[in-house]
């Protein structure tokens, strides 16, 4: 009796061990000849409050690829449902991108998320994009004219991500989860639209929660680059001056006075113009000066304006809420938070230095 006490601790302290470690007691079938390894899983709505979930099988063979499609209550039973209807099985440890219909987005993502989140086989650096327009049906037409697409969309994605660049919004896992599930923030993500010649960048998409709330594109957009992080814009062009700035870096200094009433944002901007199309002689520095006043008080007033719309949409995509805390005092709660910020006057201050126009074919 003892001895079969003994040995069943052991077995407990055992499986125990294996959990533990992230190790699983139950060996899968990893040969690489009989399992396929998805890049990507496209999700939309499906009929009757059902989800879509698309993907190109095989993804990592020289056989003929085809879109294969599922429509299922739960995300995990899609991924189940591949498995009966393809020879080899699958596995989602090389899964990059997670692509989600603008439709569902509005409706809410938390679920889907969550999974996700859960499956200890996907990893956290695998990127969120939001699509609007038929996904699938763009990707049957892109398997007869570049069969590696999905991997060129990735490697998109991957590039500006290691570059730094704003030139669009790049998301992975662990990023949305932390606007999503962190006090006094709300997530965002990239925005792509389907059109005839391919899938084209069109901004970034707010959430309040889980939720689509609204999606800024053009000027916002670039703006939103600017003020919410420290990369650099290659160009910004501004079309109201005929000009177009280059390697725009910006620092961003944000103060909230102690009522609460007022949020001074300061932006600091290092640029170059890298095109002018207009009548002034910037190689005159008064010239030169009068255009960066202009540049100034335009993105003065067009950063209001953004900031204006999100105070209306009631997100917090910037994370301003952080500068509520003070030392040695409780933290305000959220939903505080966001009515004092709908209230808020925003004063927006531009700082542009613009480095001198020099002929670079002229000769010392």
């Amino acid at each position: 009796m003892i001895l079969h006490k003994k040995i069943c601790k052991r077995l407990i302290l055992l499986l125990m061990t294996f959990w533990l470690s992230g190790c699983s007691p139950f060996t899968e079938n990893n040969l690489i000849e009989e399992i396929s390894p998805i890049t990507f899983l496209s999700i939309s709505k499906g009929e009757k409050g059902k989800l879509k979930v698309s993907t190109i099988m095989p993804p990592l063979s020289k056989e003929n690829k085809n879109v294969m499609s599922q429509e299922v209550s739960l995300l995990k039973e899609g991924v189940q449902k591949y498995n009966f209807n393809f020879y080899q099985e699958i596995k989602t440890g090389q899964m990059r991108m997670l692509i989600i219909s603008d439709e569902l987005a509005k409706e809410g993502i938390m679920s889907i998320i969550n999974v996700i989140l859960t499956d200890p086989d996907i990893s956290l650096r695998i990127y969120l994009v939001i699509v609007k327009g038929n996904f699938e049906e763009y990707l049957e037409s892109q398997l007869e004219k570049d069969e590696n697409f999905d991997y060129s969309f990735y490697r998109m994605l991957k590039h500006y991500e290691e570059k730094n660049q704003g030139e669009l919004t790049v998301v992975n896992l662990h990023q949305f989860k932390q606007l999503l599930y962190s006090p006094y923030s709300d997530p965002f993500l990239p925005v792509f639209k389907i059109h005839e010649d391919g899938v084209n960048y069109e901004g970034t998409a707010l959430f309040q929660d889980d939720k689509l709330v609204e999606v800024i594109s053009s000027l916002d957009d670039r703006i939103f680059q600017l003020v919410n992080n420290d990369h650099y814009l290659d160009i910004l062009p501004i079309p109201e001056f005929e000009v177009v700035l280059g390697h725009v870096r910006s620092k961003v200094i944000v103060d909230i006075d102690s009522s609460y009433s007022t949020i001074i944002y300061t932006v600091n901007i290092d640029t170059r113009i890298e095109e002018y199309r207009g009548e002034k002689q910037l190689f005159d520095p008064k010239e030169l000066e009068y255009m960066k006043k202009d540049i100034e008080t335009y993105l003065e007033k067009q950063t209001h304006e953004l900031f204006k719309k999100i105070q209306e949409l009631k997100v917090d995509p910037f994370q301003l809420g952080v500068q509520t805390k003070r030392p040695f005092s409780k933290p305000m709660e959220e939903k505080k938070w966001f009515e004092l910020f709908e209230k808020m006057d925003i004063k927006i201050k531009y700082n542009i230095n613009i480095d001198p126009l020099t002929d670079a074919n002229s000769k010392s």
